[in-house]
């Protein structure tokens, strides 16, 4: 097998695997956990304590982003996006916000994923740690993520609730 292909394969693997085991834990945390804790602990404990992990299971994935060294996740999709010209209307009207500067990028990101992809996308660099722009930009991330997705949990627990 020639060594190009290997790598190709490799790699294709090892983005397959990282995106899915953080789409995984991603969908897990925001459509199970967050509801349940914000249904069983109320809104206010239960909006605190999933703010609390989400702040250090996003700390834990840019540290190990940082670690390896190596885009996993497919990262450089996202910043892709400013140029998508494809099919779908989603990542066309996402990669012509994201053309609009890094404010209106910064709370897209931070409503659609979290403070880790948020985080990444933003710094002027890979692998680099967290400088204090990066700091800023993980913690507003953090705090309007978990903001809107409290909100969200409530509505969809009140919708639930009325049916």
């Amino acid at each position: 097998m020639d060594v190009s292909i290997s790598q190709k394969v490799r790699r294709a693997g090892e983005l397959a695997t990282g995106f899915a085991t953080w789409k995984i834990t991603d969908y897990a945390f925001d459509y199970l956990l967050y509801p349940f804790a914000i249904f069983r602990l109320g809104p206010l404990v239960g909006a605190i304590v999933m703010a609390l992990l989400s702040l250090a299971f996003c700390l834990l994935l840019l540290r190990l982003y940082d670690h390896f060294q190596r885009d996993w996740l497919g990262l450089e999709f996202v910043k892709s996006l400013k140029v998508y010209d494809g099919g779908s209307t989603w990542r066309r009207v996402m990669g012509w916000l994201l053309r609009r500067g890094n404010v209106v990028a910064f709370l897209l990101l931070s409503v659609r994923y979290d403070s880790f992809i948020t985080t990444a996308y933003l710094r002027p660099g890979a692998f680099c740690g967290l400088s204090k722009r990066d700091w800023a930009i993980f913690l507003g991330s953090w705090f309007i993520g978990n903001v809107t997705w409290t909100v969200v949990c409530l509505g969809g627990l009140s919708v639930l609730q009325l049916v």
